[in-house]
């Protein structure tokens, strides 16, 4: 069996993951201004995406796994884990305005458009430095703090959370949505 991929790696890769989302988020937003038209269906995979990968799953690793985990190993974690999380609230909040105003969109409010857009636009630059801090702070010192055997107990723990909350094989669907999208806008 080779070497199984360290717990914080999986969250950089899914940090490549959301980046490349919300780069087609961008760009729907961008045809929505231009056009006033969106591909409904794309923008329900987009919030579902937001909604279940990124937060439920994702999220759910940092807040429930890895920043409890490196708060018991440093006390200096703690007011950086609790900065990610007050910005994981704020997107939670951006998505939440989003897909609210998605569906006055749908039901005919055409000047909702505004609000998915701005709303979008508000979670892009959010998530975007949110990651980069994630990617150039916590998780470098998260791989500096703990050992291989800790984060082998962190990845099976992220592929319980993963199972629990979105379930046996919508991963997958996560990442075929992402290649059509990717085709599609990028």
């Amino acid at each position: 069996m080779g070497a199984r991929m360290k717990a914080t790696q999986q969250l950089k890769n899914e940090h490549a993951g959301i980046r490349t989302m919300l780069n087609i988020l961008e760009k729907v937003c961008e045809k929505l201004e231009k056009t006033g038209t969106m591909e409904n269906g794309h923008v329900e995979g987009i919030i579902e995406f937001m909604q279940v990968f990124v937060d439920k799953c994702h999220h759910g690793k940092e807040e429930d796994v890895l920043f409890p985990a490196m708060i018991n190993a440093s006390d200096e974690a703690k007011a950086p884990a609790a900065a990610m999380c007050a910005e994981h609230e704020t997107s939670r909040g951006y998505v939440g305005l989003m897909s609210r105003a998605y569906t006055a969109y749908v039901q005919g409010g055409i000047s909702s458009s505004g609000d998915i857009v701005e709303n979008a636009r508000a979670c892009i630059a959010l998530l975007r430095g949110h990651m980069a801090k994630e990617n150039d702070v916590i998780l470098e010192v998260a791989d500096r703090t703990f050992p291989d055997a800790r984060q082998n107990e962190l990845f099976a723990d992220f592929e319980r959370i993963e199972e629990e909350r979105i379930g046996h094989g919508k991963h997958e669907e996560f990442h075929t949505l992402l290649e059509k999208l990717s085709s599609l806008y990028l």
